[in-house]
């Protein structure tokens, strides 16, 4: 697995071609004034331009490696474009000619962090984005795009070296766009990074590191909350990738650095949220993962110690041609019935665990929810029954705990016996004690006691 640094070559670090899973994603670029620049550019430039001599041919300039044998300033047995006089770009030796130029600098790209927009011109009437901003001595691009960030705001801009604008100004290129290299000014709080110029800005995206997000788009690059920093403690994130039309999904982890077991990045279904792939501090990717499916979440937890850089995945959607397809039939497998292929050996596919959220399900399922009307009806009734069992035993305690009063207003009393069993009837709002007459006692009277 790629270290940071090699991560980070994909838009801000040096190197030949640095490859990281996608072909057109190779690049070569050289950060601030390309000091550092360890590239593979041998000609001033890629279309038309001249090219360079040999640094360890060069004894009759100052630069050679006669005088720097140690490899100074990258200088070598190698004919690409170097900086070791600390120039504003790399350069190198070229054939003499008749006008007396014997070096050039390289038309190389400056190398950015991911999200980077662009160098924009800054007129200042109105400025390229005018939301919320601060001048610090420690300014580099990630404190500035995590105070745009923390300020709810998706474009961050840096100027002069020392100077952070944050804004949602759609039109932020309207004063025009500049060359890169005049965004060239060291950052105050890093001097090998670019941060705008004098009267021009470096803006990008401040969503970059963003904790959470939708893709739809066929290819991407996924980072970890806080990115290019490290993460921080008790974060819990999802990303959706979901590609109309795709039939497999390769993710590709270009950055892997997480500590423990208790950090986690996990691959879910994304039509029934089953777990497919956990990955942590013990079980890390070392291969392509491949998923038969174009609908994938992406989720991300961090407990609270042992913060970490984080990681960068590269994802790729593939798409059958449809006249290709074989018809569907009845054996074919639903989209949620997912397949996960490993590339290689190592990574331990559908590895269950403890899910510690909550993650609705897929707009384009049907909703199986149980209709309000039906939870108030059950509702009520189950207040009914619990009213009438309540109604019940308060009933019971009280006929129980009564005393009948003797009876005196009847000519029948005085031949009434102890033992006379008492009929009792109960009605909704009434309660009427009846004696139970023998057969060959007034049978014609009314059972009624008392008036």
């Amino acid at each position: 697995m790629p270290s940071r640094a090699q991560a980070l070559a994909l838009y801000m670090r040096f190197g030949c071609i640095v490859t990281l899973g996608l072909a057109e994603l190779n690049t070569e670029c050289y950060t601030a004034n390309g000091a550092d620049y360890r590239g593979c550019q041998n000609r001033t430039s890629d279309h038309g331009g001249k090219p360079c001599l040999f640094w360890s041919e060069t004894f009759q300039h100052p630069y050679n490696t006669l005088k720097y044998p140690n490899g100074e300033g990258g200088l070598g047995n190698h004919n690409y474009c170097r900086n070791p006089d600390n120039d504003v770009r790399p350069w190198c030796y070229i054939a003499e000619h008749e006008d007396g130029v014997y070096w050039k600098y390289c038309d190389i790209s400056t190398c950015h962090m991911p999200g980077y927009l662009g160098c924009f011109k800054d007129n200042g009437d109105p400025p390229p984005l005018s939301g919320s901003s601060e001048t610090s001595n420690k300014l580099t691009i990630q404190t500035c795009i995590k105070f745009c960030r923390n300020k709810r705001f998706k474009l961050a801009g840096m100027e002069s070296g020392y100077a952070c604008f944050c804004g949602n100004d759609a039109d932020y290129w309207r004063h025009g766009e500049a060359n890169s290299t005049e965004c060239n000014h060291v950052c105050f709080g890093d001097h090998t990074q670019p941060c705008g110029g004098d009267g021009r800005i470096n803006i990008f995206d401040a969503m970059i590191g963003a904790c959470g997000g939708n893709y739809s788009m066929d290819a991407g690059i996924i980072y970890s909350p806080d990115f290019p920093d490290n993460y921080a403690s008790g974060r819990v994130c999802y990303w959706t990738i979901q590609v109309p039309g795709a039939s497999l999904i390769r993710f590709d982890f270009t950055l892997f650095d997480i500590r423990d077991s208790s950090d986690m990045v996990e691959f879910l279904d994304g039509r029934s949220n089953n777990v497919l792939a956990r990955f942590d501090g013990r079980n890390r990717p070392h291969d392509s993962l491949n998923v038969s499916a174009s609908f994938v979440i992406l989720y991300f937890y961090s407990d609270r110690v042992n913060q970490a850089e984080g990681f960068a995945v590269l994802y790729k959607a593939i798409k059958d041609d449809p006249q290709t397809q074989p018809p569907a039939n009845k054996n074919d497998l639903n989209m949620s019935d997912v397949l996960i292929e490993k590339v290689g050996s190592g990574t331990n596919v559908a590895r269950s665990s403890k899910i510690l959220y909550f993650i609705t399900a897929s707009p384009n399922q049907p909703n199986q929810n149980m209709p309000v009307w039906t939870i108030y009806a059950l509702a009520a009734l189950l207040t009914l029954t619990v009213i009438a069992m309540v109604s019940k035993i308060l009933l019971h305690l009280t006929i129980k705990s009564r005393r009948i009063p003797a009876q005196n207003s009847s000519e029948n009393c005085n031949q009434q016996s102890p033992s006379e069993p008492w009929v009792i009837t109960y009605k909704p709002s009434t309660i009427l004690f009846f004696k139970k007459k023998l057969k060959d006692q007034h049978g014609d009277r009314s059972p009624l006691v008392g008036d």
